[in-house]
């Protein structure tokens, strides 16, 4: 093992004096008071802050941490020592990174993107958890034949992988066709071996968003990269000593290296293998962070996958176009007896697409179910599904639902054979795997004809789509006797645990009180169980004994107490994947809510990664929230607290999306005619100052509540 361990500490040895130079380079040039920071965080420079609480803001900083990084390389044989200094390479590389983002963004000009921020991170949480993202690949290098290294890029993509390239890679998969950027979940870094840090500092963040694990704990930092971060690494070409290094600091973290050069005795079992054979790289990789890939294999003439729902296509880059602005549109699933079902039978009612099909065309999309166990309150969990479902297959993109949506098909897809028959084909196999448990039969047709869609919207759709608005009005959190956990985060965040009720849906916007129904028919043993309403405690904060046994169970022991309508007692705690967070702004006696994609400063003087850094992982932080776009515009919203008259501040785009529901609720709940004018934006102000007096401008009704604090 010494020749490894000497490869390591080479490598290790030649970073830290690279670091020191180029620290002391820019401390000379710039002075030692000069902030530096990657963008978009709330963590500083993560992996310097996880493992010793330091908090990099200046370049008089990180002198201390070049002599912490030295410390590591004890230069020992022994094996333990070595992938410590594996460590101190990631520490380095981290301060090498960091220190060029020093004028700015270096990256903007490509081909990779350097740091990963905050959101983007969070944003990835529920794929992982639920598997859509099943593992995390790192590509890096070059490799001798450009096709073998697409190859295995295009495998983990098929199969759903968020993969990171780094080096001479990335050029030999753009060459070969792979498709890549954040939408379809293969993501250039940069060149440079160090741009390796930030797939680090990815799973290093993942756990103090989601895990709560504390700064300055490196034990458990490691202990939860190892186990609930499923990441491995490729390397292509010749090693160094650097990437030798490099991969010593994966290993630390828990993430097995997979090598393409044959290093006889010095591969360590489990941790740094060799595969030689490209036809087994894939395999052997998932195999070793026992990835479990659950691959439906569809007949239809393009690739199917998860890694495809962020593709966008171009209005130049469509051959097709089914749009609810243009033409009748309509989504609908229906509950049907089964003798009126013939099992995969696919209908198309008018012109299929082709070359000579017209740009904009008619749709409606007509999905029959039957099944003993299946129940009307399943039909619009099963009909939103078809937006994720389209959106995996290759080259085409969805938007909205019901009768508002859009469909976009390439001039690429069309050309490699798809047709509608295959959508059908897409929904036939979905349906049957995600809800064979309570689905026995299922047919579809797609309709293009537009006078046939249009019978279906107005006969079918349209009353459809009023029954079930008019039943999930009247469902509230009194009318019903049940609400259901949802540990489906705890994966990731295992002291969290979500209350789910009719009025307040998952934080992470994606699971509702009739999601987490169904969920419960599909898994009887699954994520969501039901809660029943017992031992009221207090009606106005949504107290309940039954409430509080379920959490604490559901938490192993890590929450006991939590209220489901208050943000100053007990709050709900938060996995980190929340769609928006919000917090208490005490001047102006309210509450800013904050999306993740908003990227500006809040009146609070924090951005929206520093606000969501005061919860998650199953804390309890009063005065701080993470919550669904969706539960902004309910009434049982902070309703403790006075309800959505709080609200004070947000984003103008966020405020646009939920002003039609606010302005209902604020209505009914006050009488405010347009509450969503009162609230202020980042267009009006986020100096708390001027904040305030737009607010007392419009005579916010926050101003005559009781305070908050």
């Amino acid at each position: 093992m010494g020749a490894l361990t000497d490869l390591i500490y080479a490598g290790s040895n030649a970073v830290a004096g690279l670091t020191e130079g180029a620290v002391n380079d820019a401390i000379k040039k710039y002075g030692a008071d000069r902030k530096i920071a990657f963008p978009d965080t709330a963590y500083f420079f993560p992996t310097i802050f996880s493992a010793t609480g330091v908090k990099v803001e200046t370049l008089g900083t990180l002198p201390a941490c070049v002599g912490v990084l030295k410390s590591l390389i004890t230069n020992k044989e022994d094996l333990g020592d070595a992938l410590n200094a594996g460590l101190a390479t990631a520490v380095g590389a981290e301060i090498i990174e960091g220190l060029k983002y020093i004028e700015g963004n270096p990256y903007k000009e490509g081909p990779g993107i350097g740091f990963v921020p905050d959101p983007v991170i969070r944003s990835l949480g529920v794929p992982l958890v639920t598997g859509d993202i099943p593992g995390v690949a790192v590509v890096l290098g070059e490799a001798a034949d450009p096709a073998s290294v697409a190859k295995v890029v295009k495998d983990y993509q098929s199969k759903g992988l968020l993969t990171f390239l780094i080096g001479k890679v990335i050029d030999q998969a753009a060459a070969t066709g792979v498709k890549m950027g954040l939408e379809f979940r293969v993501v250039p870094l940069g060149y440079d071996v160090t741009a390796a840090i930030h797939v680090v500092t990815v799973a290093i963040r993942a756990a103090l968003i989601f895990g709560n694990v504390k700064e300055g704990d490196l034990p458990g930092l490691l202990a939860y990269t190892k186990e609930r971060v499923p990441a491995f690494v490729n390397t292509f070409g010749p090693l160094n000593e650097v990437v030798v290094s490099v991969g010593a600091g994966a290993i630390a973290l828990g993430f097995p290296v997979i090598v393409d050069q044959d290093l006889g005795d010095l591969q360590i079992p489990g941790a740094l293998e060799s595969v030689t054979d490209y036809d087994k790289t894939v395999k052997r990789s998932l195999e070793l962070r026992n990835i479990k890939i659950k691959v439906k294999e569809i007949a239809i003439p393009v690739a199917f996958a998860a890694a495809f729902e962020g593709e966008i296509i171009r209005r130049p880059d469509m051959a097709v176009e089914f749009t609810s602005d243009k033409n009748v549109t309509a989504e609908l699933v229906v509950m049907k007896d089964a003798a009126a079902i013939e099992d995969h039978k696919i209908t198309i009612i008018g012109d299929e697409i082709n070359a000579s099909s017209p740009l904009n065309m008619a749709l409606a999309t007509y999905v029959e179910v039957s099944g003993a166990k299946m129940r009307v309150d399943f039909e619009p969990v099963l009909e939103r599904r078809i937006h994720h479902w389209f959106n995996y297959i290759e080259g085409v993109m969805h938007t909205g639902q019901r009768n508002l949506f859009r469909i976009r098909v390439s001039k690429e897809a069309l050309a490699k054979g798809l047709k509608l028959k295959d959508l059908g084909e897409v929904i036939y196999a979905m349906v049957m795997d995600e809800f064979g448990t309570v689905v026995d039969k299922c047919q579809v047709t797609l309709v293009t004809d537009e006078k046939r869609a249009k019978e279906i919207l107005e006969k079918e759709a349209l009353p459809k789509y009023e029954a079930r608005d008019s039943r999930l009005a009247s469902m509230t959190d009194e009318s019903v006797d049940c609400f259901y956990s949802c540990i489906l985060c705890q994966s990731f965040a295992p002291a969290h645990c979500c209350v789910i009720t009719p009025e307040r849906l998952g934080l992470c916007g994606a699971v509702s009180w009739l999601d987490a129904s169904a969920t419960k028919e599909l898994t009887p043993t699954g994520p969501c169980q039901p809660i029943s309403k017992e031992g009221l405690k207090d009606a106005k904060k949504g107290a309940y004994d039954s409430v509080n046994k379920a959490v604490e169970s559901a938490t192993h022991g890590s929450v006991g107490n939590v209220t489901l309508y208050s943000i100053m007692e007990d709050p709900m705690t938060s996995c980190g994947c929340f769609e928006c967070i919000c917090g208490i702004l005490p001047e102006a006696n309210g509450v800013v809510v904050v999306n993740r994609e908003y990227q500006g400063v809040t009146p609070t003087g924090m951005t929206f990664g520093e606000l969501a850094s005061m919860t998650g992982g199953g804390v309890q932080t009063p005065g701080f929230m993470g919550h669904g776009r969706h539960f902004i515009a309910s009434k049982k919203f902070v309703s403790a607290e006075g309800g959505i008259g709080r609200i004070v501040w947000m984003p103008k785009e966020l405020k646009t999306d939920v002003s039609k529901k606010l302005n209902k609720t604020a209505k009914d709940l006050y009488g405010i005619d347009n509450f969503a004018d009162m609230i202020c934006d980042e267009s009006i102000a986020t100096e708390s100052d001027a904040v305030l007096a737009f607010l007392q401008e419009k005579k916010h009704p926050a101003f005559a509540m009781p305070a908050i604090m």
